[in-house]
């Protein structure tokens, strides 16, 4: 049900150069029950999924690092940023999605994934919602190097790395990525690793 409270005026395509970036004026009633206009640039990329890759028996995860370019344009010297495997929703269902994307990111062909949560990582300016996974992974899964697709223009590496390290990365700013911090934080929280 749509909020009685908002009432979208007009959306400007501002750009459709590589996803959708419009330009929304809607009027919002606020809680003295006054209106006021409000102008918002929203950029509509799609949804996405993520996966938190974990070996328990190794006590070991599944990271990748890629070139961000925003990240690279504020501040980040090298722009790379290690992450976990992720990518955007075709148009398959977030599982379908995210068992594909771990297979052309990480090389890994995993049976099965549990959903944990939705999250929005940029509200304010960003349309996208985040489908957050988990999944169990051995050397057994192995199917191909990963790295992306060519086509794509993807240049991904993969880390299997222990998790404890990776979760130290957090504190030491080497991790940065929202999602990758808070599926770090999941597992944390909820022991998937171990000790």
């Amino acid at each position: 049900m749509k909020n009685p409270k908002i009432k979208i005026q007009k959306t400007e395509l501002l750009s459709d150069n590589w996803y959708l970036l419009n330009k929304v004026t809607f009027d919002y009633q606020k809680e003295d029950n006054s209106w006021i206009t409000q102008k918002r640039e929203v950029y509509d990329r799609g949804n996405g999924a993520a996966i938190f890759l974990y070996n328990t028996s190794q006590k070991t995860i599944i990271l990748t690092r890629q070139f961000r370019l925003p990240s690279y344009l504020n501040g980040n010297e090298t722009g790379m940023m290690i992450e976990v495997c992720a990518g955007l929703l075709d148009k398959d269902q977030p599982e379908q999605c995210i068992i594909r994307e771990t297979e052309e990111e990480t090389g890994y062909r995993i049976p099965q994934v549990k959903k944990i949560m939705e999250t929005y990582m940029s509200p304010g300016a960003i349309t996208e919602i985040l489908h957050l996974f988990i999944g169990e992974y051995d050397a057994s899964m192995k199917v191909s190097e990963g790295g992306g697709l060519e086509h794509e223009q993807e240049n991904i590496e993969v880390i299997e790395m222990s998790f404890d390290d990776a979760y130290d990365m957090i504190a030491t700013g080497e991790i940065k990525d929202a999602k990758t911090v808070t599926l770090l934080q999941y597992a944390k929280i909820n022991n998937l690793v171990g000790n």
